[in-house]
């Protein structure tokens, strides 16, 4: 028979979901007791169904909770649930874990004030358990006891000891699971058409470069980045000749997926390419859960999941679309699904910090500078002869959080004041300056940073007056000012990348535009009438001056809008017809109302 405390779980989340559902409020409540009927009671019915072999029960058991409120008694049953998937430990059904990691994410989301508190106390209850991926079958990865969850720009993703992640690709909570996978009917299963399990070897003059194409996530890391050794659509794949030996290592070690290695005179350097690291997993844009240090995975009831010839147990990627050929690995099949995550705010401006692609950019970019240019460079190389192993991650963190990133450098090292301290001193001199700029902007180049206008005028911008403080703090008698808040630099001038067309981009055909005109006899407004004259695009290349979705700006600038929408020469791509700029006319005329 079922363990009571399991019936009880389900009986109390059906409950709980008829309170939510019957709420006047309809939000949150009815939203929360629809994910309780999804992901929560769905699940646990099944284990009672399978475990008694009859229909499950959802009788009226109050739930033993003295606390008042329904949030209350949602906390409540989540600890319960938590309890009993502890006690379970490594023989937990795969539906208790999904009804678990359900109820930690509700809770964690409608908690406010109490969620660092709530989330320390789930921890603490599962701190016994091994940290995994368990892959349910044709359902969600459920992840034990893996803390560090980021998004692709490093940003790190709330989340509880017990994680469900969608992999069907339909879920609308990306990157969690909603219970989509049982109404769309989803397959975990492998297709055999996927590309053959078979590992190639690539002979160098140094080194041999081990490769197995099945495996292979196409996130072009290898190709875009070394490009000399690595080659799209030829053959052969790789040349391991055509670039250093330092440079093919970092390749392999790059690779998200696993697929790449290297030997060096016939010996697999295994232990090289898997490097030692914190578990982590990253939710990559619009591709796959990326994978590293070492987490376990296993199929449904903790079989080891099936790998390909010569993958790597460090690193890897999971498929987040619902389509690879090689469930549950990616195979790249999310660029020909047009898989996508939701966009928040379309007309969200990114800062800096996104633009450049987050932290595993920034990172990417210092350790090139740090690794390869710093090393053999006369000039600024004494300099950093004793750096810790760790230095080009600080100095990504302290980038990123100056261009408007998370406060990952204040949070580990201690803010703006730290960062002064390594510099008091140290007597640079202009030309190390200098150096360390040119080499910084050349290691964004090598690194794939954005090379557009915007972006780099932004940057270099940030170097030169960040290392010239940074000169004139280590000097002699200098006194710099303390506790100082970490600058945030921003676009130089508001100079966005959307700010203009670009001269390379492709020919478009210009927005179409509906808008309803105002009758002859009709008081012309901003909000109704003038507002949606002007496009998105329209407003993008004049933000450097003034915002045309904005009343008062458009009103204080009204005598020249209408002289250039009069002469043609706004917008730039076509002028307005006479009835559109009659209108405007008519709105200054009246006093510009809001």
């Amino acid at each position: 028979m079922t363990d009571n405390s399991l019936g009880s779980l389900l009986r109390n989340a059906t409950r709980l979901a008829r309170e939510f559902e019957g709420a006047r409020d309809a939000e949150p409540w009815t939203r929360c007791g629809h994910r309780l009927r999804e992901s929560v009671i769905r699940p646990l019915a099944k284990i009672v169904q399978l475990e008694d072999g009859a229909p499950a029960d959802a009788g009226q058991d109050q739930p033993d909770d003295s606390r008042a409120g329904g949030w209350g008694r949602l906390w409540s049953l989540t600890r319960a649930a938590t309890e009993e998937r502890v006690r379970r430990g490594a023989s937990a059904p795969a539906e208790l874990l999904e009804a678990v990691a359900a109820l930690q994410e509700v809770s964690l989301v409608v908690a406010g004030d109490e969620a660092e508190t709530r989330l320390a106390e789930l921890r603490e209850l599962q701190e016994g358990l091994e940290p995994g991926i368990e892959v349910a079958t044709d359902g969600p990865y459920l992840v034990t006891n893996v803390s560090a969850v980021c998004d692709w720009l490093g940003r790190p993703i709330t989340a509880g000891p017990q994680v469900a992640l969608c992999r069907c690709g339909a879920s609308e909570l990306k990157p969690f699971c909603d219970g989509s996978h049982e109404r769309v009917g989803f397959s975990g299963a492998k297709d055999p058409k996927r590309i053959p399990d078979q590992r190639d070897s690539y002979a160098g003059v140094n080194v041999t470069v081990l490769d197995n194409r099945g495996v292979c996530a196409h996130s072009g890391f290898c190709t875009d980045r070394l490009s000399t050794v690595f080659h799209v659509g030829q053959e052969p794949f790789v040349t391991p000749s055509g670039g250093r030996l330092d440079e093919i290592v970092q390749a392999t070690r790059n690779c998200p997926s696993g697929a790449l290695s290297f030997a060096i005179g016939g010996v697999e350097q295994r232990g090289t390419v898997d490097w030692v690291r914190g578990p982590a997993i990253e939710v990559s844009k619009d591709g796959p859960y990326r994978i590293t240090g070492g987490i376990a995975l296993s199929g449904q009831g903790g079989a080891d999941s099936e790998r390909n010839e010569g993958a790597s147990l460090e690193h890897y990627s999971l498929c987040r679309c619902g389509h690879s050929q090689n469930k549950p690995f990616c195979s790249g099949m999310h660029w020909y699904a047009g898989f996508h995550d939701p966009v928040d705010d379309p007309d969200h401006e990114p800062t800096l910090f996104e633009w450049a692609g987050g932290l595993p950019a920034l990172t990417r970019m210092t350790r090139l500078f740090y690794e390869k240019f710093v090393p053999e460079d006369p000039l600024i190389g004494p300099l950093f002869a004793s750096m810790r192993p760790d230095h080009p991650i600080r100095v990504a963190r302290w980038l990123g959080e100056v261009f408007g990133g998370p406060p990952a450098y204040s949070g580990n090292y201690g803010g703006y004041d730290r960062m002064i301290s390594q510099h008091l001193g140290r007597q640079l001199r202009e030309e190390q300056r200098a150096r360390w700029v040119a080499l910084m902007a050349k290691a964004a180049e090598q690194a794939g940073l954005p090379a557009d206008p915007e972006f780099r005028a932004a940057f270099i911008a940030y170097l030169e007056w960040g290392s010239r403080i940074a000169l004139e703090n280590s000097q002699s008698g200098a006194k710099p000012p303390e506790r100082m808040p970490v600058p945030r630099w921003w676009w130089v001038c508001n100079a966005t990348p959307g700010a203009r067309i670009s001269a390379l981009a492709e020919v478009q055909e210009p927005e179409k535009v509906t808008v309803t005109l105002p009758a002859e006899d009709e008081p012309v407004s901003f909000a109704a009438h003038v507002k949606p004259l002007f496009r998105a695009q329209d407003r993008n290349s004049m933000r450097f001056a003034f915002d045309l979705w904005a009343h008062e700006d458009v009103k204080t600038h009204s005598a020249e809008i209408l002289a250039r929408l009069s002469n043609g020469s706004m917008p730039c791509d076509g002028g307005w017809s006479p009835d559109w700029i009659a209108v405007f006319r008519r709105w200054v005329e009246s006093d510009m109302p809001e």
